[in-house]
């Protein structure tokens, strides 16, 4: 009802309009609401599901609230709960839910591989590699001498451990290079590469699962190798770049 400065017939005075219009109105909120009807449109059965999913998300965040101070800062991202998937003596695997960086709900599994160690066996302007069948890549590779330390065991008595059993090789000279991540997202593998020289030859004792076939070939060869592909294993490409560039900077 629109009121105007209109004389309005009816009413003797401005205190009766007004009582008429608060009738009018108390009796218009006393009519019974109207019937309201469900869909059963294909639209509307969409829209259901979307509002489920929008609950579960709502209840997921509101129980992550709950929570809140279990949290466990890991960079950008915040770790609520960590299970252990796998274990066994090389490696073990677990799976961490987590709010990302966006602010999502998320997980992120991570592998961890003991540490390792890499030896490049250097003589003469030679260097002495394995030549073996691997595994995951269900290939024989070309790759210096590699293995992963023990509990406790420091990576200088690991590597001269490992070239005496692939390789049947002793060294009087040792020296320590980097220590290298070959994978960085999803795997822990840090691996520290030496320079073995002054070298001795004995008789390798690999173990069982080794089938191992000492590969010799010039620094040349192998800096050719790792540059063109037939060689890729990392840290062994590392080690020979390496070990090239010290050579090349004491030439010139």
């Amino acid at each position: 009802m629109r009121l105007t400065n209109t004389k309005c017939t009816g009413f003797e005075n401005d205190v009766d309009l007004i009582t008429a219009v608060a009738s009018s109105t108390t009796s218009f909120a006393r009519q019974p609401p109207l019937p309201m009807y469900k869909s059963t449109s294909m639209r509307n059965t969409s829209s259901a599901k979307s509002g489920t999913d929008m609950l579960l998300k709502t209840a997921a965040l509101e129980n992550h609230n709950m929570t809140a101070q279990n949290e466990t800062l890991h960079g950008p991202w915040k770790i609520l709960k960590t299970t252990e998937v796998y274990s066994d003596p090389w490696l073990h695997v677990k799976k961490d839910d987590v709010i990302r960086p966006d602010g999502a709900l998320g997980t992120h599994s991570v592998v961890s591989i003991k540490h390792g160690v890499c030896v490049l066996a250097y003589q003469e302007d030679d260097i002495y590699l394995t030549e073996e069948f691997h595994y995951a890549v269900g290939r024989v590779t070309v790759e210096a001498v590699s293995g992963g330390r023990e509990l406790n065991e420091a990576a200088l008595v690991c590597a001269q451990r490992e070239l005496a059993e692939e390789l049947g090789i002793s060294a009087a000279t040792w020296t320590e290079l980097t220590t290298v991540d070959p994978f960085t997202a999803s795997v822990v593998s840090p691996t520290t590469m030496f320079l073995a020289t002054d070298l001795e030859f004995h008789e390798a004792n690999p173990e069982g699962t080794e089938q191992i076939r000492c590969v010799k070939m010039t620094l040349g060869e192998a800096y050719a190798a790792a540059c063109d592909g037939t060689i890729t294993h990392t840290p062994t490409c590392i080690a020979i770049l390496r070990l090239w560039i010290m050579k090349a900077s004491v030439r010139h």
